[in-house]
């Protein structure tokens, strides 16, 4: 019997909004024997239950072969009034016959502070072809609500809204009065935009829809992928994405034109801006404290560095310098000059040279900052670096470290280039490079329990300091914008690296100590490209892992598939469920025959219905017997003899749900190294097309890293994760599903990581027909409608794990413009 809470909505009453509501249910019919527990951060919180048995859904078929209704449960939570101050809220059960709680489920405070400022809304939208479209819905109002329609360019829609009454809403939120809710009509006469966004504001609370509508006639888009079939539509042009991409060189002058400087100077604050900065007035306005070690630094170099700090919208500050030249130092008299000049410049000197971590360690010594920024004595901050950085710390109060992106500029300061921009906070990212790098700042109360800089990883002092911080950290934000100049010269290592390989070494020292600080069993190695390390997850225990492969005709392929695994990997402790999708050759059947009396792991189980890529996965995995879901397509063909223990390394972990790989064509070029939303309307694979060896955008094809999603032409997923959000959308029958299926298992808790270090070949949905009918065209842009009304949010805010100010056009990482 099911004793866990499945969680099926958690939201704030829609009235009192110091009570949270988390509805779900159990297979149990009293909540008696399960012991329910809603804390806020170890804290236990009062409650009370309601109980409904829910008849408008289907009976559930349980394990022992009975079918039982299922209960609804409604959790009625009173919030502490400081809860906002707190970091997460659980909600656990605990069977008597257990001797641990079971977390079903929890959600961050940074979470609720944001859906308790959401308004409470449903939306639908119908098309009339291109004559127009009808909003229909309601939205939970305590006062007024002001309704707002644009189109995709910002432009103000000339709509009529009519009020309606909806009696719908009454079986979602019982709290409400008749008076409490909104219902209206949208409806427009006009040439359809191609998309619609729905903006309602009641006091403080608001919330936005959005829908893409598309204008293109279904016949134009069919011509156009019939056109394109010729040349092997493929998975990514099925995305949208182009395989190929070739950058236009822009000359001016006959002189090759600079992308980025042509960028900066359109992205920069103007000086009407700056001058709004300064007279800006935050509610938290913390005291920085900016850390700099000198040694024997070059004086135009330390001048520029100054007054880019001096030069700050943002006036709360210290610069504390530590002079580590040793006695006598060539920096001694400007120094003095510089603290006479401006009180907020405090200097340490020191006898003796110092090191690198010694010398900052001895600026630590003189802050009295409420944050501490960390700067390279030759390079620079922008004018608005930290504002940028206070006005992150009062959106999300929470914030306890922050980064930035950066660039890099020429010795004589006259030229900025190779712009590095960044990705979310993204720790599997971090431990295979320092991609935090500059600008970072983190709040004192953080340092006190980070320490101070450790000489034993002097060149990666600073890594082993931005690991130990994010260790204690809550909540690390980073800030999109460019605010920190490199300074690139022949001894340093952002222009020659080889000129401190020491530096690098220390660099995977620092993530091995940090991997046995936290308990993770992982060997660090460096890799050829210098500062990109690779870590080796120790796998003691081999759980049986169920491969779930679909499979259509192609035996061929699928016994390519299947003998890859059995004669190359090292990995035995499988099984294979083939899902059999109407096959029509008679010698499909009989191979089927023949594998399955040769090899007893594998199983061949017939779904009859019609292709649903989503569905038929699902249907596969109630066969399963393993606590691990490898989802396989019949055209792959692993490549490493590791790739399976590579998958398992990172998903045996708590905080991992699922993990992808890196998927080459048959030329060897790359066919996926994870996915990005957003690419061309929807969603992408990163480095498509692009050499087999290339270690993409600052190595990011290379470096395992968590991102929004990845392919399930190889997924290894944890049963718990698939469980807890009910495996793919049967609604999403051929795209998009698994992209989909790894948002909302992010959206439950779970990481999904790619690993390039899982190899595989992929040779591309030879199971299925081209979209080039009529039908199948109506149902792929479907699915884009489905996907984007179902997704607004991450298509609308763009994804985490990109950045806002690179191209969404195309999948190569290159700048918006």
């Amino acid at each position: 019997m099911e004793k866990r809470f499945v969680v099926t909505q958690c939201r704030f009453h829609a009235v009192d909004r110091t009570k949270l509501i988390i509805s779900g249910w159990m297979g149990v019919e009293e909540t008696d024997s399960v012991g329910i527990k809603v804390m806020l951060d170890k804290e236990p919180l009062e409650y009370h239950i309601e109980k409904k048995i829910n008849t408008g859904i289907a009976m559930m078929e349980m394990e022992e072969g009975r079918t039982r209704p299922k209960y609804i449960y409604a959790v009625h939570v009173t919030l502490p009034e400081d809860w906002k101050k707190k970091r997460e809220l659980q909600l656990t059960t605990k069977d008597s016959a257990d001797e641990n709680p079971a977390k079903d489920f929890q959600i961050s405070v940074m979470k609720l502070k944001k859906k308790v400022k959401e308004l409470e809304y449903r939306a639908k939208c119908k098309k009339y072809e291109d004559q127009g479209f009808m909003i229909k819905g309601w939205c939970v109002c305590l006062a007024h609500v002001d309704i707002t329609v644009k189109d995709e360019k910002g432009r103000t829609l000339p709509v009529e809204i009519r009020r309606k009454k909806n009696a719908d809403i009454f079986s979602y939120y019982p709290e409400c009065t008749e008076e409490d809710v909104y219902g209206f009509e949208i409806l427009y006469r006009g040439e359809l935009p191609g998309a619609v966004y729905v903006s309602m504001k009641d006091g403080d609370r608001s919330s936005r829809y959005g829908v893409t509508l598309k204008n293109t006639p279904v016949k134009k888009v069919t011509q156009k992928i019939k056109k394109y079939s010729v040349k092997s539509v493929t998975y990514l042009e099925k995305y949208g994405i182009q395989d190929v991409y070739e950058r236009v060189k822009i000359k001016l002058s006959k002189k090759e034109f600079n992308l980025y400087e042509h960028w900066r100077r359109i992205h920069l604050p103007d000086s009407r801006e700056l001058q709004q900065q300064r007279m800006t007035s935050f509610e938290y306005a913390p005291k920085f404290s900016i850390v700099v070690p000198l040694y024997k630094t070059d004086h135009v170099f330390l001048q520029e560095m100054i007054d880019s700090v001096k030069a700050q919208t943002y006036s709360n500050w210290e610069l504390c310098l530590s002079d580590g030249s040793g006695k006598p130092s060539p920096l001694e008299d400007e120094l003095k000059r510089y603290t006479a000049e401006d009180a907020r410049i405090k200097v340490v000197s020191n006898e003796t040279p110092l090191q690198i971590s010694d010398n900052t360690n001895k600026a630590l010594e003189i802050v009295s900052g409420d944050w501490i920024a960390f700067m390279d004595h030759d390079d620079l901050l922008t004018p608005d670096a930290l504002y940028e950085c206070v006005k992150m710390m009062n959106e999300v109060p929470s914030t306890d470290m922050i980064y930035t992106d950066e660039d890099k500029i020429s010795m004589d300061g006259s030229d900025f280039f190779q712009p590095h921009f960044k990705s979310d906070f993204n720790i599997d990212m971090l431990r295979g490079t320092n991609y935090f790098c500059h600008f970072t700042t983190v709040r004192r109360d953080l340092f006190e329990k980070a320490g101070v800089l450790n000489g034993e990883f002097d060149g990666a002092q600073d890594y082993d300091f931005v690991l130990r911080c994010v260790e204690h950290a809550e909540c690390v934000k980073h800030v999109p914008k460019v605010l920190y100049h490199w300074r690139a010269h022949k001894d340093s290592t952002a222009e020659n690296p080889e000129s401190k390989l020491y530096a690098f070494e220390a660099g995977a020292r620092a993530v091995q100590a940090h991997y046995d600080r936290v308990g993770i069993p992982a060997d660090v190695e460096s890799t050829k490209y210098l500062g990109i390390y690779r870590s080796k997850y120790r796998v003691t225990e081999k759980p049986l892992i169920s491969i779930i492969i679909p499979n259509k005709d192609h035996i061929d392929d699928l016994d390519k598939c299947i003998r890859s695994i059995e004669d190359k990997s090292t990995y035995q402790n499988v099984e294979y469920i083939i899902v059999e999708n109407n096959s029509t050759d008679k010698a499909t059947f009989t191979y089927y025959e023949k594998l399955q009396k040769e090899n007893k792991k594998v199983r061949v189980v017939r779904w009859d219905k019609e292709f649903n890529y989503s569905a038929i996965n699902n249907y596969g995995v109630s066969f399963a017997k393993g606590d691990y879901y490898l989802f396989l397509n019949n055209d792959t063909e692993i490549i490493n003899e590791n790739c399976l223990e590579e998958l398992m390394g990172y998903c045996q972990r708590k905080d991992v749900g699922i993990v992808g790989a890196r998927l080459f064509y048959e030329d060897g070029t790359i066919q996926h190294a994870g996915v990005i939303v957003g690419i061309q309307g929807v969603a992408g694979h990163a480095f498509a097309g692009q050499a087999h060896e290339s270690p993409g955008y600052f190595g990011r094809a290379i470096i395992a890293h968590d991102c929004s999603a990845v392919t399930a032409a190889c997924m290894l997923v944890k049963k718990e994760a698939f469980d807890k959000v009910h495996g793919f959308d049967p609604k999403l029958a051929v795209a998009f599903n698994d992209i989909d299926f790894c948002l909302k298992v992010r959206e439950a808790g779970y990481l999904v990581v790619y690993n390039p270090y899982a190899e595989l070949y992929h040779y591309e949905s030879k199971s299925r027909g081209k979209e080039d009918s009529e039908k199948k065209v109506r149902r792929f842009m479907g699915e884009i409608e489905t996907f984007h009304e179902k997704w607004f949010d991450i298509l609308d805010q763009g994804d985490p794990y990109y950045n806002p100010n690179l191209t969404l056009n195309e999948n190569n990482f290159d700048l918006r413009q």
